[in-house]
């Protein structure tokens, strides 16, 4: 599903030593070691205890790092969008499965097609009247249709909220003629950046405990789940230790972002992933009084949580500030001996890793000093 197979103005620098400084910017940064050493740790701890991963790819909206996901072990990827389904099985990644509703005659035709062609898909449904047009698109596909009930935990977002409802709607899923039930999903969303772990735990346990009991009543109408597939990356520790899940959904443990990394995950005090994923931008002006202009603005990082944070490997103590569409203030630390050269490269935390990628074309997958690779951001967009 990529645009095209140019892979942008920084292309002819793969492979030269010391083509990291040089990127023209601003450009999405993947750290290669960091990224695999993240996705390598992720599936060997889920490994050790028998949890299946199945790893959310609206975090990467890559090809590349799905394979890479599936090749240390994963059994496939969820997805949010049908424009990130698709690109996967355009990609010849197996089991994806869509978390969220699909809706509205297009997105459905959509997944008729989709389902002809992708192994192993599934898709998530909370109301009847939705599971009537899957049954329809399923029978257009020609093939039946994988769906996991999707039960509202305590998020009220997407699901179904009651446990008589999960349990209807399970067996309705197991009448239609077109559909497969194979169980549920239960996925959290507004506990996983609880910074304080002992909150987390505790607001969590009570979403838990619905689910169990959803699990519970589904076993006793004949209806038990194959798969119970949730969890996140801010849970992950927790949704381990439950013994509930068959398959986890994190998906940001791969990059780590300034609202992960300020989630207490355990006693050490420290993430138990790396930060892979960066914007480097270059200063454009440095006139003003403590402070310098970078090329990084609203276009260029997510908006709805913290600010970037600035690398310390680039300026130690410098701070940021939004400064426009196209502009960040990198704001220079006291005592600061100069500033920053016209063109040096500022390195910086992305703020919250999903919806920034979102706003890129292109990962630029860095080993050391040297540019390695240009992968695209295959289903970046919203349809």
């Amino acid at each position: 599903m990529n645009r095209s197979s140019d892979l942008g103005p920084n292309q002819s620098l793969i492979g030269r030593p010391g083509s990291r400084h040089r990127l023209a910017t601003p450009a999405l940064i993947v750290e290669l070691g960091a990224l695999e050493r993240n996705i390598a740790k992720m599936a060997r701890d889920h490994a050790a205890i028998g949890l299946d991963l199945r790893p959310h790819a609206k975090t990467h909206k890559s090809a590349a790092i799905a394979r890479k996901q599936i090749d240390a072990g994963a059994l496939g990827v969820c997805c949010a969008t049908l424009r990130e389904a698709e690109a996967m099985a355009a990609g010849d990644i197996p089991g994806v499965h869509l978390s969220s509703p699909v809706v509205g005659d297009g997105k459905l035709r959509r997944l008729a097609a989709l389902n002809a062609d992708a192994e192993g898909l599934m898709v998530a449904a909370d109301n009847r009247q939705n599971l009537a047009q899957l049954d329809e698109a399923a029978e257009a596909s020609g093939d039946s249709l994988n769906v996991l009930v999707d039960i509202d935990v305590g998020m009220a977002r997407t699901g179904v909220g009651t446990v008589e409802g999960a349990v209807r709607l399970a067996r309705a899923v197991s009448d239609a003629e077109y559909l497969t039930y194979r169980g549920i999903q239960g996925y959290s969303g507004k506990v996983q950046h609880i910074e304080r772990l002992g909150e987390r735990t505790e607001v969590y346990g009570a979403h838990l405990d619905h689910l169990r009991d959803v699990v519970e009543a589904l076993k006793d109408a004949g209806l038990a789940p194959e798969i119970v597939s949730g969890g996140g990356t801010g849970t992950h520790g927790i949704d381990r230790e439950a013994g509930l899940f068959t398959e986890h959904q994190a998906g940001s443990y791969i990059f780590m972002d300034v609202e992960y990394n300020a989630v207490e995950f355990d006693g050490t005090g420290e993430p138990p992933f790396e930060t892979a994923l960066f914007v480097q931008c270059s200063v454009v002006s440095n006139n003003a009084e403590g402070f310098v202009t970078i090329d990084g603005g609203f276009k260029c990082f997510a908006t709805d949580g913290p600010k970037p944070r600035i690398a310390a490997t680039s300026i130690k103590g410098a701070g940021f500030d939004r400064f426009g569409d196209e502009h960040g203030k990198v704001i220079l630390p006291e005592g600061a001996n100069e500033k920053p050269g016209l063109g040096d490269p500022i390195l910086l935390i992305t703020p919250h890793c999903d919806p920034t990628v979102n706003l890129h074309d292109y990962y630029h997958v860095v080993d050391g000093d040297t540019l390695v690779d240009i992968w695209p951001v295959d289903a970046r967009g919203v349809l």
